[in-house]
């Protein structure tokens, strides 16, 4: 069957590999439908390997060549003996994450696990091939009215909640997004889900402020090198105060210090952006506007079916943010390459595994 495998830093092939072998009492085959390329694809494509591993990772043993592809939706193929939640023909989201029964994945937080692992970086299958294999637990059924395009972003999406859950965003509050990649655009989608009435989104990309428009219609656009970002949102707050919560996406230091500087005091920002080098910043501005910072990764597995209703009830179109689908045999050259050429005008590119 073809795969797209990644081998080692740009170094990604779409090649023949040997197609699953019996299954386990506990495992599902799926055949994969659309699969997003997420910006951790694209790190490890260009910067890797960094969740994909050389030697064998200490649960799945799973190692390089790694086949790519954590965000998609399949359709149910086989089943082990022991599989009960779903049936062959069934539509699914995948919750990629997997975790040994310890004591985070007894409690459905897995990504907090030591010995975590992701389908499509530290598990023998991913999302961009013809066929994968995952454990029963990975699969979610998909309502008859979340279409495949959807029930493939289920993955960012429940980032993007995950998010908002953590930043205590509620009805009439007030939040200032930065940074409008994908999970940016998710979690403006998702704050205006929770109610926020009030949305700011900050990018100095004008490409991407642009889109904004199209996603969520009543954000104020904010670019900071021409605007000052502080007294815009002191504009349009309450007493002039700043906004009830930040979610940190751009992953620059100017925008971590661009929330605490905008947040008004007993705020909260959420830092859901991995920025790899130390930030500097002034840490008695939390003390003094009283502000909690919040850490975030991934989501509890527990979400899914959640995110899976808001999308069915129409209040979280994630569709919207897919600017292309390409065929398989185009992945790398019209999904990965494009996507790292800062040039490049796509939101969201997934790839059609029909």
């Amino acid at each position: 069957m073809k795969a797209i495998r990644f081998h080692d830093r740009n170094d990604l092939r779409l090649e023949d590999v040997a197609a699953p072998g019996p299954l386990r009492s506990d495992e599902i085959l799926l055949k994969p439908i659309f699969c997003g390329i997420c910006g951790s694809d694209l790190h490890e494509y260009a910067h890797g390997p960094i969740g994909a591993r050389r030697t064998a990772h200490p649960f799945t043993g799973a190692s390089m060549p790694q086949i790519l592809g954590h965000e998609f939706s399949a359709t149910v193929e086989a089943v082990g003996d022991n599989v009960a939640n779903v049936k062959v023909g069934d539509r699914v989201s995948i919750q990629p994450q997997m975790s040994p029964k310890d004591h985070f994945g007894r409690k459905g937080w897995y990504q907090l696990s030591p010995d975590f692992a992701v389908v499509g970086f530290s598990w023998q299958w991913g999302g961009m091939a013809q066929q994968a294999v995952v454990k029963d637990y990975n699969v979610f059924k998909v309502p008859d009215d979340v279409s495949d395009i959807q029930a493939a972003l289920v993955e960012p999406a429940a980032v993007a909640v995950h998010a908002v859950d953590r930043a205590g965003i509620s009805p009439g509050n007030s939040v200032l997004i930065t940074g409008f990649g994908p999970i940016g655009a998710l979690c403006a989608m998702a704050a205006r889900a929770a109610g926020a009435t009030t949305i700011f989104v900050s990018e100095t990309n004008e490409q991407r402020l642009a889109q904004v428009k199209d996603l969520v219609p009543e954000a104020i656009t904010i670019n900071p090198r021409n605007g000052d970002l502080v007294q815009i949102i002191q504009q349009h707050t309450i007493e002039g105060l700043g906004v009830d919560a930040s979610i940190e996406c751009a992953g620059v230091e100017a925008s971590v210090n661009g929330c605490i500087d905008a947040t008004r005091p007993q705020g909260r920002i959420v830092q859901l952006a991995l920025i790899p080098e130390r930030v500097k910043t002034d840490l008695l501005k939390l003390v003094f506007k009283d502000i909690d910072l919040r850490g975030v990764i991934a989501y509890p597995t527990v979400i899914w079916p959640r995110v899976l209703e808001l999308i069915s009830s129409g209040h979280f179109p994630v569709e919207r943010i897919v600017t292309s689908t390409v065929a398989m045999e185009d992945g790398i050259s019209r999904g990965f390459d494009l996507l790292l050429d800062p040039s490049n005008r796509e939101m969201k590119v997934l790839i059609d595994l029909r």
